[in-house]
């Protein structure tokens, strides 16, 4: 899944790269592009996970965990981090989910009951970046559905999600709900379709193999 999302960076992004499998996708850029991760605990310049001997624990990402840095990166307050944030500057953000919509909705902070620290950065990233897309196992632990016709946890943002990646597939949120846009090696139509809990459409890329 992180591999399949590094293909959606772009030379010259700025890119926010969320808790658990998104943090991946920095090991996975392509090469030949020139892409800025930025961590809203206020880096900018953010490099792959290091190899044994490399750790700096003063270097953390906002999972706190550690991380290596790229010639020419920054580190600032958090403040500064998140005006970039709500002002516009993060070209994309990839970020994990408990259940999307249909309709773009993500809920991805906490389930109610569970303790949680806070909210974290999410909601000022999902409604300040320019495009979110989502990686996330098509199914939660217990097997039930992911993607939904409407959420049931607290929202983190509503109509903000572009694009889905899971285990499964990769579908884009359009006005007609989710249209599945690539199917993964041995994953049928009807197989999917048990596995979502919300209308699927597939595009005449959305090939078996």
């Amino acid at each position: 899944m992180a591999a399949r999302a590094a293909q959606e960076l772009k030379d010259g992004f700025y890119v926010n790269l969320g808790i658990g499998i998104p943090t991946l996708v920095a090991n996975h850029i392509p090469k030949g592009i020139t892409v800025t991760l930025q961590s809203e605990n206020g880096l900018l310049g953010m490099g792959p996970f290091p190899l044994h001997g490399q750790v700096d624990p003063d270097l953390i990402n906002a999972g706190k965990q550690t991380v290596t840095l790229v010639r020419g990166a920054s580190t600032f307050s958090s403040a500064d981090s998140f005006a970039m944030i709500r002002g516009g500057h993060i070209d994309l953000a990839i970020l994990g989910a408990m259940q999307v919509s249909e309709h773009g909705d993500l809920a991805n902070w906490m389930i109610p009951g569970k303790r949680v620290k806070g909210m974290g950065g999410a909601m000022d990233l999902v409604s300040g970046v320019r495009r979110v897309i989502v990686i996330t196992e098509h199914t939660a632990g217990d097997g039930t559905a992911k993607l939904l016709r409407a959420c049931t946890l607290p929202l983190t943002g509503t109509r903000v999600v572009q694009r889905v990646i899971t285990n499964l597939c990769v579908l884009d949120v359009t006005p007609a709900g989710f249209e599945v846009i690539e199917l993964a090696d041995g994953v049928t139509r009807e197989h999917l379709q048990r596995h979502t809990d919300a209308s699927i459409r597939f595009s005449d890329a959305a090939i078996e193999r």
